[in-house]
């Protein structure tokens, strides 16, 4: 694969998907499913487009019964679509998917959310934190609400819903959050989300240690570089054209390479020794883990 993707510019987070040159791909016929994740409950934020529609997938082809969070208005079309896919591939015994439009940046939404999935599923086995904001900007140029804000979206929610969620997870579920690569490596552009992912990673390696006596483990995922909708609502178009070029492959990854580490920390059977830990599909970039 070459590396970048042609010119093209978001002017509004959140992204869409559905208008991307090319479109992400969030399935790949090289993937086989072999019942990971059979009877489960997974829910997953910013499940819609991008890595978090990659991990509805290929949790539904495993076999788990699936909820989703979307930002009401400018996702209902990716959100809509990554419903209809998800009844197409979800096995005889899952439940119905469902879809929650919410702002996870508030407390009382993520109990909102949590209380409608267990509602519609009785329980919750896998919680996967993806949903984020990031920005290009200057350090004189942040100001106190949008900082606030991007916290908001991409931390402060994985606090809430993992506070809510824990009432109805049991021994042997699991927690997974998104951080990146920048809360290793640094991003010179991005301050605010590389602030926010730093706090995802040390909040995971606490959070697990706090829930391992209850069985239940805490791991997350550092991507690189991944064409999702967050690229073009973020960066220029020169960038656009460059994405993913400064990796050792020279390219950046598509969701569906991603989703399968979601898929490895959410089975018992994969990764049950597995807690506190951050999986690094990053394109060879080397970090201090």
């Amino acid at each position: 694969m070459a590396s970048g993707f042609p010119p093209q510019k978001q002017e509004t987070q959140p992204g869409i998907q559905h208008v991307m040159e090319p479109t992400p791909e969030f399935s790949s016929s090289n993937y086989k499913p072999s019942n990971k994740l059979h009877g489960k409950v997974a829910l997953v934020t910013g499940g819609d487009s991008g890595i978090g529609k990659a991990v509805c997938h290929c949790y539904a082809l495993e076999g788990a019964s699936v909820a989703f969070t979307y930002v009401k208005g400018r996702e209902d079309k990716d959100a809509e679509e990554t419903l209809r896919l998800l009844h197409e591939v979800k096995t005889r015994e899952a439940k119905e998917p469902i879809m929650i439009a919410t702002d996870l940046g508030f407390e009382e939404n993520c109990k909102r959310v949590v209380e409608e999935v267990v509602n519609s599923f009785g329980r919750i086995d896998v919680l996967v934190n993806c949903a984020a904001e990031q920005h290009e900007v200057s350090i004189e140029d942040i100001d106190e609400a949008r900082l606030e804000r991007v916290f908001r979206t991409n931390i402060f929610s994985q606090f809430f819903l993992v506070k809510y969620a824990l009432k109805h997870m049991k021994e042997g579920s699991s927690i997974i959050n998104t951080t990146s690569v920048v809360a290793y490596a640094g991003n010179s552009s991005l301050l605010e989300y590389t602030a926010t992912k730093g706090a995802i990673v040390s909040f995971t390696r606490g959070l697990a240690l706090q829930l391992a006596p209850k069985g239940i483990r805490v791991n997350g995922v550092a991507p690189g570089p991944v064409w999702t909708p967050l690229i073009p609502a973020s960066f220029s178009e020169e960038a656009i054209k460059q994405f993913g070029s400064e990796t050792p492959m020279k390219r950046a990854a598509q969701p569906v390479e991603v989703a399968p580490s979601y898929v490895f920390l959410a089975c018992n059977h994969c990764s049950s020794y597995y807690t506190g830990q951050i999986l690094h599909p990053n394109g060879g970039l080397i970090v201090n883990a």
